[in-house]
């Protein structure tokens, strides 16, 4: 009992081994010139996928473009230097875009930043705790249901800009009023946005069908941005609604800080902390399966608390690992974590160079961008998968995404989350009884 329990005790990977960042296990196996190079061209690939998307959400989430950028540059580079996967690329996803717009309506900037960085210490204490373990418990058909949803959510957010609709008052947050108001405003319509709109949405999948290795993204912002500057189209951009954006390094500052304020953003602190979570260790999962790589999840958790942490002092939103640029990344060519660091600092150098450029951009480029980004994480053929195979998985599928396309996307994860748990122990009961063995009352709570 005693040389097993010691052996078992030997098996148990120490608190070193769980929380030491890739970074390090890389540089212990050799870091040599040709791993930088190869990081280094994997790095500016994806900075150059980042630039346009880190300001399309930002600017979906209801705030200013630079404050994308902030969170990929500042917050990315801590997710690749502290995480725990070798290819994981932090930055902006497009699956807060809801929650931050929500806490924005809510709280304003200051909020956010409030939110982002206690969301950032929840997931530091979430790793120490280990909790990262049991994520990958979450049933299938909620994660495709709340990202189906969040999808949904995204696209309604774009289709102001996507038609270039003028509205008298304040968007609307809810799905059905927002619809209900773009309805009353459809008269507005710019015809010059939404030509605009459409061949950034075509340029992008163009490129991808004919030239897959190439930015079709960032082509489809830069052509639209110098055709919208040289003919003088008479359409929205970043420089005519917010000014352009700062040319110059921010300056890290806390957000103001009151028990009151604390209390007021504590709901949204945790849903940052609880999507950041489950985005950031599916993309990790995503990763691995590509290279045959293991992560380590509660050191990935902890990266992604102080990102967080990091991004909001430096004025960003939420940091999470993302799935589509850690993919790109690890078909660039990446072999470790340098990488992401490399990513955010090209990005910064973009954004020092290049910042007035920016302002030509127009807006209805970037909700093409967008929509083209919810049409990718919209999972369709895993939905119509799920729902073919009508049963639990299809109630549990059809009541997360609905919850979190009408109501919100915490009722949306804990109801699917709960009726996937019912299912799961519904269905053990079933295949022990059908086996013959007798099931005890405790073991179906």
């Amino acid at each position: 009992m005693d040389a097993s329990s010691s052996q078992s005790r030997q098996q148990q990977p120490t608190a070193g081994e769980l929380f030491t960042p890739k970074i390090i296990t890389i540089l212990r196996e050799g870091y040599d010139l040709d791993a930088f190079r190869a990081d280094a061209v994997a790095g500016l690939t994806v900075a150059i996928v980042a630039l346009p998307l880190s300001m399309a959400i930002a600017i979906a989430s209801g705030t200013t473009p630079d404050r994308g950028l902030y969170a990929a540059i500042f917050g990315g580079f801590l997710v690749s230097l502290l995480g725990g996967s070798r290819f994981q690329i932090g930055g902006p996803a497009g699956a807060f875009i809801v929650l931050v717009a929500a806490s924005m309506a809510r709280h304003g900037i200051e909020g956010v930043l409030l939110a982002t960085m206690m969301g950032g210490l929840l997931l530091v204490v979430a790793g120490l705790l280990r909790l990262g373990t049991y994520i990958k418990y979450i049933p299938h058909a909620v994660t495709v249901g709340f990202t189906a949803g969040i999808a949904v959510i995204i696209f309604a957010s774009q289709i102001r800009d996507l038609l270039g609709i003028t509205l008298t008052g304040k968007e609307p947050g809810e799905l059905i009023p927002k619809l209900e108001a773009l309805g009353r405003a459809i008269g507005t319509t710019n015809v010059v946005a939404v030509a605009i709109s459409f061949a950034t949405i075509v340029m992008i999948f163009a490129v991808r069908r004919l030239r897959p290795r190439w930015p079709g993204m960032l082509i489809a912002v830069t052509v639209s941005g110098i055709a919208a500057a040289l003919l003088g189209l008479p359409v929205e951009t970043i420089g005519t609604r917010f000014g352009g954006i700062p040319q110059s390094f921010p300056v890290p500052s806390f957000p103001v800080v009151t028990l009151a304020k604390m209390q007021a953003v504590l709901p949204d602190a945790i849903m940052f902390a609880l999507l950041g979570a489950i985005e950031s260790l599916l993309s990790a999962v995503v990763a691995d399966g590509m290279t045959g790589r293991q992560h380590r999840p509660n050191s990935e958790l902890v990266a992604q608390g102080f990102a967080n942490i990091g991004s909001a002092l430096f004025g960003g939103i939420c940091v999470t690992g993302t799935i589509a640029r850690t993919a790109t990344n690890v078909r660039a060519g990446a072999r470790g974590p340098v990488s992401g660091m490399l990513h955010s600092m090209f990005l910064l150098a973009f954004m020092l160079l290049a910042a007035p450029l920016a302002s030509y951009i127009p807006l209805a480029t970037l909700a093409g961008v967008l929509a083209v980004v919810a049409w990718g994480m919209a999972e369709r053929h895993e939905f119509a998968k799920l729902i073919r195979a009508w049963g639990g998985d299809a109630v549990v599928l059809l009541a997360t995404f609905l919850l979190t396309i009408f109501i919100g996307l915490g009722e949306g994860i804990a109801v699917g989350a709960l009726l996937g748990a019912l299912i799961f122990l519904s269905r053990r009961r079933a295949a022990a009884l059908e086996a013959g063995s007798p099931v005890k009352d405790d073991e179906t709570v």
